[in-house]
């Protein structure tokens, strides 16, 4: 397998010894593997541990690999996996350029540079000059848009999908599947989409996993 991407390598993931999860897989670079089943047949789990916070009641095993770097031994900070939940899960007491300018490395040059570079990003998912807004006064696509800006300003080294677009209407479901997956592209992240819609998935363009549907 390239060192290139995400490895995941004879990842198992079993509660009361029951497998719930086994996956060997590469994803490329701006790749995204689609992991579906439905309810509770433990596809977050996968997410969990690989971003390292799967619940203890939950054992996880094999490596993780990411550009090279084996994420399994290191504190979850350290991971750098940028994870997007069902809700946007923005910091209600910051702005949004605040939000954005949180999650930023801390070696990213001067307070000017950071700025240009938050503004750039909100351009980037078409939320340009809404720096100063309340996240409060945001529509719901508007807050996963900022949601979407605030992981990839993080540096990640991966990218995490937990089904994201679940909560948004069809039409614009369908935008922020247009603009996650163009912007994992575009940012060579590989990426791990976990989903029960069938839709998700072939607007993602990847392999699929799918997990619990004979149990």
């Amino acid at each position: 397998m390239s060192g290139k991407g995400l490895i995941l390598d004879k990842v198992s993931i079993t509660l009361d010894g029951r497998v719930l999860v086994a996956v060997t897989h590469h994803v490329a670079p701006g790749e995204v593997l689609t992991l579906m089943g439905p309810s509770g047949s433990g596809k977050s789990t996968l997410l969990a541990y690989i971003g390292g916070f799967l619940d203890p009641a939950f054992k996880g095993t094999g490596r993780v690999i990411a550009d090279g770097v084996e994420l399994t031994g290191l504190k979850p900070e350290e991971r750098h996996a940028g994870i997007l939940f069902q809700d946007a899960l923005l910091f209600p007491h910051m702005t949004v350029a605040g939000n954005l300018l949180f999650a930023m490395p801390p070696q990213v040059g001067p307070r000017a540079m950071r700025a240009a570079m938050a503004e750039a990003a909100l351009e980037e998912v078409g939320m340009a000059g809404l720096g100063g807004r309340d996240p409060d006064t945001l529509s719901g696509g508007q807050k996963a848009r900022v949601a979407l800006a605030r992981v990839l300003l993080s540096a990640p080294r991966t990218l995490l999908l937990d089904e994201p677009f679940s909560k948004l209407d069809a039409g614009l479901r369908q935008q922020m599947r247009v603009l996650v997956f163009s912007s994992a592209r575009k940012k060579g992240l590989p990426t791990i989409l976990v989903t029960h819609d069938e839709a998700d998935a072939v607007a993602a363009g990847g392999p699929i996993i799918r997990i619990g549907e004979d149990q």
